[in-house]
């Protein structure tokens, strides 16, 4: 994969690795509804303190959230003529507001999402209390530029319990001018108590085309695959950027393969295939490919449900999700052995194929 340019930087925890950084896209594809809503909300004065930007991982969330803190550093006063007359949140990339945020040096926006480990090579597996007290310092002085003071979080997911109790403190108790946008996956693991405090946005995955036009955007290497391996990466993305990339990519394309024939063939399961896939599970790299695993089990049960108008079959639909989304809770809690731990949810899903 490619090296990141000096403007992009070391590694970031919640970018695809060799790709750019949600800071950096040119232009946001897709989701005008979400975004128009945004624009909305900021120009007639009834803009929320905090936002909850959730859907699949990979369909933008983060690119979204960083257009709308662009725009509000760039304007703001939301009265603006240039704001009433905006058909999007496009912010030329020469501005003062968006030269900053691409350098990561604005003084009015914070970032909270997973650092590195100064004792290692790699990432903290979260986010820590002490990372989200250090972000929401931008609350605590005036603005530097005069105008708001932002806090991205990225990915909530991340978030361990102390650090959700923490960013609640300032959602419960927001000073003026101040803006919280929380990306999220999974929103349905946050807190009540925070989500009942945002304004939710839900994005859907993204069409194909819409894939297609942001990985060409990515630039090399990603832009310099045939136009026939864009288009089947896409077509196979289930509406994911991130997945797409992960076709597209050679170290990875092999195991998303391996992902996609377990899934392909469910309830069966093919054990030989998943056994082979279970292997890739071990050490600090079958971390990301174990979870991507477990996200393709309860995409394919969210399948299975949206097809079916049987109440019989949605109430076993629901009770394998509470089951298996138990298993991955403990799995996590106990640190079970990832390969043993995805076998059993195999196992689970085989015993209630029946039902299903």
């Amino acid at each position: 994969m490619r090296r990141p340019t000096p403007e992009e930087g070391a590694p970031e925890s919640d970018v695809y690795p060799g790709a750019r950084p949600p800071r950096l896209a040119p232009a946001l594809i897709g989701h005008a509804a979400a975004e128009a809503e945004m624009l909305d909300a900021y120009r007639s004065g009834r803009l929320a303190h905090a936002w909850l930007i959730a859907g699949p991982e990979g369909v933008g969330k983060a690119t979204l959230a960083w257009a709308f803190a662009r725009f509000l550093l760039a304007h703001p006063d939301p009265g603006a003529p240039e704001v009433a007359e905006a058909r999007s949140l496009a912010v030329p990339q020469s501005h003062p507001a968006a030269r900053l945020l691409a350098a990561h040096a604005h003084p009015d926006l914070a970032l909270l999402r997973r650092v590195m480990n100064p004792k290692g090579k790699s990432f903290f597996s979260e986010i820590r209390v002490d990372d989200v007290r250090e972000g929401q310092g931008v609350f605590h002085l005036a603005p530097a530029l005069g105008g708001w003071r932002v806090a991205l979080v990225d990915a909530a997911d991340d978030l361990n319990r102390n650090g959700a109790n923490a960013l609640l403190k300032t959602i419960e108790e927001p000073p003026q001018r101040a803006l919280v946008m929380i990306v999220a996956h999974r929103p349905g693991r946050l807190p009540p108590t925070i989500r009942s405090r945002c304004r939710r946005l839900t994005l859907e995955p993204l069409a194909p085309a819409e894939i297609e036009a942001i990985v060409r955007g990515q630039g090399a290497p990603w832009s310099d695959a045939t136009d026939a391996a864009i288009a089947e990466a896409a077509a196979k993305a289930g509406g994911s950027v991130r997945e797409a990339l992960r076709w597209l990519d050679p170290e990875s394309a092999d195991s998303s393969a391996l992902i996609h024939a377990v899934a392909a063939k469910l309830p069966a399961i093919d054990w030989r295939t998943a056994l082979r896939l279970a292997d890739r599970f071990a050490g600090a790299a079958g971390a990301d490919l174990h979870e991507r695993f477990v996200l393709a089990m309860f995409d394919w049960l969210a399948t299975r449900a949206r097809a079916t108008h049987d109440p019989r079959r949605h109430e076993a639909i629901a009770e394998l999700w509470e089951r298996l989304r138990h298993s991955a809770r403990e799995a996590e809690a106990l640190n079970i052995d990832r390969k043993i731990h995805a076998l059993a949810m195999l196992q689970e899903i085989a015993e209630r194929a029946g039902r299903l």
